[in-house]
């Protein structure tokens, strides 16, 4: 994992925010609409993503690529959550992992391509993790909402 890096500007935030509205903006309507020149912002791009600040991706909907199953999965362990969260971290299908306090210890997100490939991730490689002591599948009937456009602070 990747150290936090402090913002240092309001100029940071201000590109993280045009990225936010729209991915693909190039970087001539970004600096002009911070007020910063296109090489400054190329450079500021490169040192948030090359941090860890941010990244730069197309979001999809897994639906329309042929994975007809979505899951959120809470995962209960017998002692140390990291070597857990890491083994589902290195599942292709994972595309979420979060260490939580609460009913469960860790939650992953899954993408499928059918029941039977979700039959076959939970019961005989997620359940098979060292400390995995009980999962629950919470199954996507319907994606409502998906959103990375938070803004920053």
């Amino acid at each position: 994992m990747v150290a936090p890096v402090s913002l240092p500007d309001a100029q940071d935030k201000a590109i993280i925010a045009e990225l936010q509205r729209d991915g693909r903006a190039p970087y001539a309507a970004i600096a002009e609409a911070v007020g910063l020149s296109e090489t400054a912002v190329r450079n500021r791009v490169k040192r948030l993503t090359d941090s860890g600040v941010m990244q730069i991706v197309a979001v999809t909907d897994p639906t329309q690529l042929g994975f007809a199953r979505q899951a959120m999965i809470g995962i209960r362990v017998s002692g140390a959550l990291g070597p857990v969260a890491e083994a589902l971290a290195e599942m292709p299908e994972v595309d979420y992992v979060v260490i939580t306090a609460g009913s469960y210890d860790v939650l992953a997100e899954v993408v499928c391509e059918s029941d039977a490939h979700l039959l076959e991730l939970v019961s005989d490689r997620i359940r098979s993790i060292d400390g995995v002591r009980e999962t629950d599948t919470l199954m996507y009937l319907k994606l409502q909402q998906q959103t990375y456009a938070w803004g920053v602070r």
